[in-house]
């Protein structure tokens, strides 16, 4: 055992450079399919509605995701007990917990590539998820494995979509009764749109102060986050009526031209939208790049002792932050056309209500704990707004791909991760 832990220590001591600049590639790389596939998403709909352009969606994604993972990225990161796999199958042998986190970070940076290339939009968490079980449970042992939180992630599969498509069926459902269908559009998108957007202020204020703010050590309540936000809400609610009221529309105009100045107001909306689901997006997915970085530099640095929580180093955020935005602006537009153009016809109202189901979904999905996948909650949220103008109205074709891209996730992350795990282990013993 002596020399067994002799034989540890000296490859961490030899190697421990070395492995930490292999970790550091491979989280880039990680990080860049975060932003070309993601990213993309998130931005998809307020791109597919014509609210913003690319041009403009890559820069509103600088500023917010880089923000967001910058500032709230994680002051500290549990960085191996995810609940995915138990740390305490390493102790005696941590070199194996470095070659595995390296490896599922190739694995899930590979498949996220592939995945951008192809335009499928494929959950980020479950290609790291699925990539580190793989390690784990061929590597160490199935029993390594909380299987229970594998049976959460294919459960959500079908949970997420299904409660983001009917929020978003709703809202849709509602824009069009008290704005479209009415005599007068302009006038009643002038009136309630106001409400939309503290609604919006609320939901997105809500998802950065829950998911954001405590990484950057501020901490709040329950009770204090909602009246917080519903203070936010009410500021966004009184200036929404501000800017509207100065928007130049002809009351006269005939209702084709009613109904184009309506999608304007509701092209604002989305950009506030955007801004928050970046901001937010960047806070909480930045940690499936970084997460398994930070485990390896930390069981390095330590000479090979595991521990629950470490300190991030300082440039492992700012590493996960340029990567994101990085691969958004070189490979976004693949997977944006395929959420914003292909599913189904977007306009900004019907973006806006898929956009706005999808932030709510996740919302209530952080305070209950269901694992939940960005991704799937925006897809959800996209075919309800489909479903609602009814069934011709969504490409079947492409609703199949996307779906079978979801279920090729988890056990093509893991198929990659065990053959990297295998190969760095042969190198470095």
């Amino acid at each position: 055992m002596v020399d067994a832990g002799m034989e540890v220590a000296n490859v961490l001591a030899t190697n421990g450079q070395l492995l930490i600049a292999i970790a550091a590639a491979f989280g880039f790389l990680m990080a860049w399919g975060i932003g070309a596939n993601d990213v993309a998403n998130a931005m998809g709909t307020s791109v597919g509605s014509n609210a913003i352009t690319i041009k403009q969606a890559i820069i509103i994604a600088m500023i917010f995701e880089f923000s967001g993972a910058f500032l709230a990225g994680g002051e500290v990161t549990n960085t191996i007990r995810s609940g995915i796999v138990d740390s305490n199958y390493f102790t005696e042998t941590p070199e194996l917990l470095v070659y595995g986190m390296i490896g599922s970070l190739l694995a899930a940076g590979i498949w996220l590539v592939v995945a951008s290339a192809l335009g499928w939009p494929v959950s980020t968490t479950h290609s790291i998820v699925g990539a580190i079980i793989g390690f784990a449970a061929v590597g160490v042992g199935t029993e390594a494995v909380a299987w229970e939180k594998v049976g959460g992630i294919v459960g959500s599969w079908v949970i997420t979509p299904a409660i983001s498509g009917f929020m978003a069926f709703i809202l849709f459902q509602s824009t069009q009764k008290l704005i479209f269908n009415t005599d007068d559009p302009l006038a009643n998108a002038k009136r309630y749109v106001p409400f939309y957007m503290a609604f919006a202020g609320f939901i997105m204020a809500l998802m950065t102060i829950l998911k954001g703010l405590s990484h950057v050590g501020l901490h709040f309540s329950i009770t204090e986050s909602y009246l917080l936000a519903a203070v936010i809400a009410a500021v966004v609610g009184i200036a929404g009526k501000i800017a509207i009221s100065r928007l130049k529309m002809s009351d006269k105009a005939n209702r084709q031209t009613m109904f184009a100045n309506v999608e304007k107001v509701f092209a604002i909306l989305m950009v506030l939208t955007a801004c928050c689901m970046a901001f937010a997006h960047g806070s909480n997915d930045v940690a499936n790049a970084i997460g398994p970085l930070a485990a390896v530099v930390s069981v390095v640095n330590s000479g090979g002792e595991i521990a629950s929580k470490s300190p991030l180093v300082w440039w492992i955020l700012p590493l996960g932050a340029i990567g994101i935005v990085m691969g958004l602006a070189i490979f976004g537009q693949r997977v944006m056309q395929t959420i914003g153009k292909n599913i189904t016809h977007l306009t900004p109202s019907r973006g806006f209500a898929a956009e706005l189901a999808a932030a709510t979904t996740v919302v209530i999905a952080s305070s209950t704990g269901l694992p939940i996948s960005t991704t799937q909650t925006l897809v959800g949220a996209v075919l309800g707004v489909g479903m609602a103008r009814g069934i011709a109205a969504i490409n079947i074709g492409v609703v199949r791909n996307i779906v079978v891209s979801w279920v090729v996730t988890l056990p093509a992350g893991a198929g990659l991760s065990i053959i990297f795990f295998f190969t760095i282990k042969g190198i470095f013993n």
